[in-house]
């Protein structure tokens, strides 16, 4: 379970006197639970890449507390970490490495024997449907077959807690379908604790148990798909979100 209380963030563009402070997360809670697949749905400069970067621990709040199995992030940052795969736009893959070197090396990182770390590299290849990019190198790889390389290392230490940011970029429709076939085994039988941010809003809707929708730094609404078509009466998801995030401007 991921648990952010009260989380704040605040940063300043620019230089002299045209530097200005931007709000980017503002005492935002929130529960992320196991067993469930979370949404986090925003537009642009929502704020959902910089909550998402001081869970992972990549960025320090100003103020507030991220609690990751009830460890603190701040305090206990390694203890938090091995809780969690963390799949950030940037896949930072070793293109002269195969897909395989690139799991094992990071299972090595988290303290697992290198045999271990190959068994490992074995079970993803089969629940990821990648087994024959296993020894191919990663320069050159597409979209998809490096989304995959970088999710089997995300998830090479077992965590219980899961981090995807937009992972479905770029993918085609056949990847699209096994990412979400894999996200799913990975709630219904491992009782993972996902959390998924996307722009996709089918994505959302035939993925996500619960979404929260971010707006200008704070939770706009909580719920499930149907939750928050009712919450903003509408039928259709889409106009849903653009009325709970802008209040209705721009829905047609």
């Amino acid at each position: 379970m991921i648990e952010i209380r009260e989380l704040s963030r605040r940063f300043v563009q620019g230089r002299g006197r045209s530097a200005r402070a931007v709000q980017a997360v503002d005492g935002l809670s929130w529960r992320a639970a196991d067993g469930c697949i979370s949404g986090l749905l925003g537009p642009n400069g929502a704020g959902k890449t910089t909550l998402l970067r001081m869970v992972a621990g990549l960025v320090q709040p100003d103020a507030g507390q991220v609690l990751v199995d009830g460890i603190d992030v701040a305090t206990q940052r390694a203890a938090a970490l091995a809780r969690m795969g963390v799949l950030s736009d940037a896949r930072g893959l070793y293109p002269r490495l195969t897909a395989r070197e690139n799991i094992v090396y990071y299972g090595r990182l988290h303290g697992m024997t290198e045999a271990t770390a190959h068994a490992r590299a074995d079970s993803l290849g089969q629940v990821l449907e990648m087994t024959p990019l296993l020894e191919r190198r990663t320069e050159g790889f597409s979209q998809g077959e490096r989304m995959k390389t970088a999710l089997a290392r995300a998830l090479v230490h077992d965590p219980h807690n899961i981090i995807l940011d937009e992972p479905t970029n770029g993918l085609d429709v056949l990847a699209t379908r096994a990412l979400r076939e894999a996200l799913r085994r990975l709630r219904d039988e491992q009782g993972k604790c996902i959390v998924f941010s996307t722009h996709v809003m089918q994505e959302v809707q035939r993925l996500c148990d619960e979404v929260l929708v971010m707006s200008q730094g704070r939770a706009a609404a909580l719920g499930s798909v149907a939750e928050l078509c009712a919450l903003a009466g509408e039928s259709d998801f889409e106009q849903a979100f653009v009325r709970l995030a802008f209040g209705g401007e721009g829905a047609a």
